[in-house]
């Protein structure tokens, strides 16, 4: 199972993931790396989460899948199918903090987290906002005030970019000269 795609273009990479004797086994690839000769997709279907790094916390039962496995072909056209699958995860410690993250498609994480650690997860949903300036200055400075200085401020803008245009224009190229 491609458990993340990450990056694009010519860093693009992915990561597979499959349990094979009761080991959890990842290989990383570079979707361009010239030594792969195709990729074969064997099952296409979505999930509820776009990261799926959380299987592996779960149970070995989400994660494995034949070796031999045959694909299954979709009609032309057709939608692709969701797989809405709820994964049981397993108890503590895990690989990252997955009560911080809402995650749709796991089922259990309530079991393992308590009241402090929700409200510690909702502290740090988002951590930026206690030292964000602009956020506290545009609720304590009035609209039509904001309106002013933002008007101000693009007129200032406009000025400093024609001025820097008229500067270019003004600058030619010296040919040297040659010294005796």
């Amino acid at each position: 199972i491609c458990i993340l795609r990450e990056k694009c273009g010519l860093r693009a990479r992915f990561i597979l993931r499959n349990v094979i004797d009761h080991q959890g086994v990842e290989i990383s690839y570079d979707v361009y790396d010239p030594t792969l000769q195709k990729i074969e997709v064997l099952r296409l279907e979505k999930r509820l989460d776009d990261n799926l790094l959380y299987l592996r916390d779960a149970l070995d039962e989400y994660s494995t899948f034949d070796v031999n496995m045959e694909p299954e072909i979709l009609p032309e056209g057709s939608p692709v199918p969701i797989n809405e699958v709820k994964v049981v995860l397993k108890p503590r410690p895990w690989y990252a903090r997955w009560e911080r993250h809402s995650l749709l498609g796991v089922a259990n994480i309530d079991e393992y987290t308590n009241e402090r650690k929700r409200r510690k997860a909702e502290a740090v949903a988002q951590p930026w906002e206690k030292y964000d300036l602009m956020k506290e200055y545009r609720r304590t400075i009035p609209e039509e005030e904001q309106k002013e200085i933002f008007t101000e401020i693009y007129s200032q803008l406009h000025s400093l970019e024609l001025a820097r245009k008229k500067m270019k224009r003004k600058r030619t190229f010296v040919k040297p000269t040659k010294l005796a």
